[in-house]
C-alpha cells in the first residue's frame, strides 16, 4: 500500500454514499435519537429537565415559557443549588441525565466556577445559581415580565 493510498481516509464506490473511516472507532452520536421535533419534544425535555433537577435536590425552580419571546429557546427554567458544590453536582447529574436519554451534548458555561451555570439544550435554557447570584441578577422577573404591546413604548 503506497502513501497516497494509506493516507487517504474517505472511501467512496459509484452509487455509494461518502464514508469516513475514523482511526479511533466508533463516533459519538451527534444527533438525537429521537426525530420528534417541536413543542412535542420541547415538553418531553422539560419534564426531563425538571425531573432531574428535583432528584438533585434543587431548589426554587421556575420555568418559563419563552416561546414567540425569544428565538433562544421554547423554555427557560431557573433554579438554585445551596452552594457552589451543590450548584456543580445538580449540573453534572443533569448533563449526564440528558446524554442518557439521546438528546445529546448540551452546551454548559460556568461549571468550573459554581456560581452561576448556564446549560443550553437547544429548546430549553437552564440557569443554576448560588442563591446570593440569583439575586442579585434577578433574570426569571426580566423573562416574567408581561408582554409590553407594540406602540405603548416612549420613544
Amino acid at each position: 500500500m503506497g502513501f497516497a493510498e494509506s493516507a487517504c481516509c474517505c472511501y467512496r464506490k459509484k452509487g455509494q454514499t461518502l464514508t469516513t473511516v475514523h482511526a479511533k472507532g466508533k463516533t459519538a452520536r451527534v444527533l438525537p435519537q429521537s426525530l420528534e421535533r417541536g413543542a412535542d419534544a420541547a415538553a418531553r425535555a422539560l419534564e426531563l429537565v425538571l425531573a432531574s433537577l428535583e432528584d438533585s435536590k434543587a431548589e426554587d425552580i421556575v420555568t418559563i415559557n419563552i416561546a414567540g419571546k425569544s428565538a433562544l429557546g421554547d423554555y427557560m427554567v431557573v433554579v438554585s443549588g445551596r452552594s457552589s458544590r451543590h450548584v456543580m453536582a445538580i449540573c453534572d447529574h443533569l448533563i449526564s441525565d440528558l446524554k442518557d436519554e439521546g438528546l445529546g451534548a448540551p452546551r454548559v458555561e460556568g461549571l468550573e466556577a459554581g456560581d452561576w451555570v448556564l446549560i443550553d439544550t437547544g429548546d430549553i435554557i437552564i440557569h443554576v445559581f448560588r442563591p446570593e447570584i440569583r439575586e442579585f441578577y434577578n433574570i426569571e422577573k426580566m423573562w416574567a415580565a408581561p408582554d409590553i404591546e407594540e406602540g405603548t413604548l416612549l420613544h
